[in-house]
């Protein structure tokens, strides 16, 4: 696997990785991280490939700053980390500080789309086609953590986006850690399993999240060890042990290992809008259910959810018609 490693020394540091600084004393510059260089195979755009890992524009364990780079926070079986990526002339240039560092720099390439194959997706649609042609940066990630998906999938279920982003936002940076090493502005990382079933249930009705999505994150996180080790599976394997888990259905499974496996056939099933997309764009049929999405998608078997994904990046959205999904707010009841 190509790159290097060079290890840097590291200050005395408090809780989260950062220095302590008395009143009135400079602070010091940041102690440089652990780093790795890698060349990817072809076009490689970092916001494409490790945009789907950010949730929401406030996501305290992403950032992405002017000058291109890509930050993020990971609780790694390591311990917690934070890595920052840049691509310079066609290679990512990656440091990472924290107990979990030097994971993160191993699992670069894989996070980038090392094991992805963009060749294998054959368009037979010009919309497709055209949507290649113009993101030929597109790699599907493989972030080889399930958890760091899977919770904030679960919060996604049958809520806005907004409520979902918010939840996540406040869970995190109440219950989280701060990030390792010199992060842009405040970073935290996801909690550990136990921290998760700690959280009072008045948190999580502060946070807006329900009962039901509650307690579905309270018995994942109860099984957190073995829903890891279905990195070592196949992405259906993957699923249908996450689906084990009662409040784990296909939406979530799918949502998670497309992010966790890097699963360019793992098709969003039971989405309010997606059917409809995936149904105009290839067939003008913006009333299109899941069983007439998967029609579509038939001839990329394979590579169903990257032609999904193509498919959003185009655009092409039917204009909308029914009331966006109400939004709700159980803090307030």
């Amino acid at each position: 696997m190509a790159g290097r490693f060079a290890q840097r020394p590291t200050p005395a540091t408090a809780r989260g990785g950062h220095v302590v600084v008395p009143p009135g004393v400079p602070r010091p510059a940041p102690a440089p991280g652990r780093r790795r260089t890698w060349t990817p195979p072809g076009p490689l755009d970092l916001g494409l490939v490790l945009g789907p890992l950010r949730r929401g524009p406030g996501d305290p364990t992403f950032r992405a700053t002017p000058d291109g780079s890509v930050w993020r926070t990971a609780r790694t079986p390591t311990g917690p980390g934070t890595l920052r990526v840049a691509l310079r002339a066609g290679t990512a240039a990656a440091e990472a500080w924290g107990p979990g560092a030097e994971w993160l720099l191993e699992q670069l390439p894989e996070m980038l789309g090392a094991s992805d194959d963009p060749d294998a997706f054959r368009p037979r649609h010009r919309l497709l086609a055209l949507a290649c042609h113009r993101r030929p940066g597109l790699r599907l990630t493989r972030t080889g953590l399930v958890l760091e998906s899977l919770i904030p999938s679960v919060l996604e279920q049958k809520v806005t986006t907004d409520e979902a982003y918010r939840a996540w936002r406040l869970l995190i940076r109440k219950f989280g850690e701060p990030a390792p090493g010199p992060a842009p502005e405040r970073m935290w990382v996801i909690p550990a399993p136990r921290t998760w079933a700690l959280i009072p249930s008045w948190e999580w009705h502060r946070a807006g999240v329900d009962d039901k999505r509650a307690s579905t994150i309270l018995r994942a996180v109860r099984v957190a060890a073995r829903l890891e080790q279905s990195m070592t599976m196949e992405p259906a394997e993957a699923q249908a042990r996450l689906e084990v888990v009662p409040g784990i259905g296909p939406w979530t499974s799918a949502e998670t290992v497309q992010r966790s496996h890097g699963a360019a056939d793992s098709v969003t099933v039971g989405d309010l809008h997606l059917p409809g997309i995936v149904g105009h764009a290839l067939a003008g049929d913006r009333n299109a259910d899941d069983a007439a999405m998967l029609s579509l998608l038939e001839p990329y078997a394979g590579q169903r959810h990257r032609a999904a994904r193509l498919i959003l990046l185009s655009g092409a959205v039917p204009p909308r018609r029914a009331p966006r999904m109400r939004r709700g707010d159980i803090g307030r009841l």
